[in-house]
Parts: C-alpha cells; structure tokens; sequence
C-alpha cells in the first residue's frame, strides 16, 4: 500500500457528498481538537429552494462554528463553511469564496465537482479532497482534478458508505486515492495535522 500524509504545507481541505454522507460528515468532524486549524469547505446535495440547516447540524457534531461563507469572502483558517442551496460554491484565484448560478452540474446546484476543480486550480499540491456516501457521479472527476494537481484524495470505502456509487466513481478514476471508512479519514487526517496524539491521549482518559 502506498504510504503518504497530508503536506505539511495543506492549506485547505474540501469535503463532497450527498445521500448517506451526513452520517460520515459527522464522524469526521466529531469534537475537532482547537489545533486543527486547516480550513474546511463542504459541498452536500441539498434540496432545492429550502433554507438549509446543514450549518447548525455539522457546528453541533464539530464543536467549533460553521456557516455559509459570503461572496467573495476571504478562506480563513479554523474555520467550516458549507456551500448554500441553490449556488455552486468555488473558489477563486485571489483564495476567496465565489458563487455561480449556472446550471446544475451531475443534476446538483450546488456541484462537488464545481468546488473541487476550482480549489485544485487555487491550492494545487496543497490541498486534501474527501469524498463520501453518494447516489450519483458528482465529485469523481473534481477528485481527479485534485489529484493530477498534486492534491491528496481520499474516499470512503465503499463498504462503509450508505450509498456507494460516488465512492466507487471516484475510485475508478483516482488511482492514488487513499480509500478509509469515515473513522479511518478522521483518524487519518488528525494524525496528519499533528492532532493525533493529542486525541488518542484524551480518548484513552475518557475511557
């Protein structure tokens, strides 16, 4: 198995999924240590013309604020942002947020792929994408864009996802892509941020 960690130069991570992947979502972020201080953007299919909860969902799981990011608002540190309803969420060249109102791309507004081609274009060998449970394609070629990039890709095995087709897309065209069960990218990506020690000691005092 090929061996790798996170860059120590990450500057961002993006997070794509859609039926089944809040369940995942909130194992990753469960009660994130105050030192993990790498940006998060996710993208999940929301139903459309609705006001989205996501962000008090995921802030509830992850201890630490979430929110919709504003246009052309700078990607700060700490901080999780959700992509809104009804908007792709990109990110530009000037690392600020963006948002389009074109069409859907694989049938979602907003789009995992729109995201994740926009931040590999920005962060390049800097940044991680995480793909989760899903019904359809979207993700799987934004994955790649990431990886020809130089990026990290990661995606949840497919035996842990409620739904596997994204998953399984995404592995047919990544072929470097690191595939773990939620658990194991939480786990993975805390160790990699130089969090995982911290973790491990106060999981084994809480037990």
């Amino acid at each position: 198995m090929e061996s790798w960690t996170m860059p120590a130069t990450a500057e961002a991570i993006v997070v794509g999924g859609s039926a089944g992947a809040l369940e995942a979502l909130s194992t990753l972020l469960a009660d994130l240590p105050d030192d993990f201080t790498v940006p998060i953007v996710i993208v999940l299919h929301l139903p459309r013309h609705k006001p989205s909860v996501l962000p008090e969902v995921v802030a509830a799981k992850a201890g630490r604020p979430v929110r919709e990011p504003l246009d052309k608002e700078p990607v700060s540190g700490s901080m999780i942002y959700v992509a809104p309803a009804d908007y792709h969420l990109l990110i530009d060249r000037e690392v600020v947020f963006a948002f389009s109102v074109d069409e859907p791309v694989n049938f979602s507004l907003p789009s995992i792929d729109v995201l994740f081609e926009s931040a590999a274009d920005v962060f390049g060998a800097r940044l991680i994408g995480v793909l989760l449970s899903g019904a359809n394609a979207d993700g799987a070629s934004g994955l790649k864009a990431i990886e020809d990039a130089g990026g990290l890709a990661i995606v949840q095995a497919p035996e842990d996802a409620s739904i596997p087709v994204m998953p399984n897309a995404a592995i047919a065209l990544c072929k470097h892509a690191r595939v773990l069960p939620a658990a194991g990218i939480r786990a993975y990506l805390l160790r990699s941020a130089g969090c995982g020690e911290a973790t491990e000691r106060k999981e084994n005092h809480d037990r």
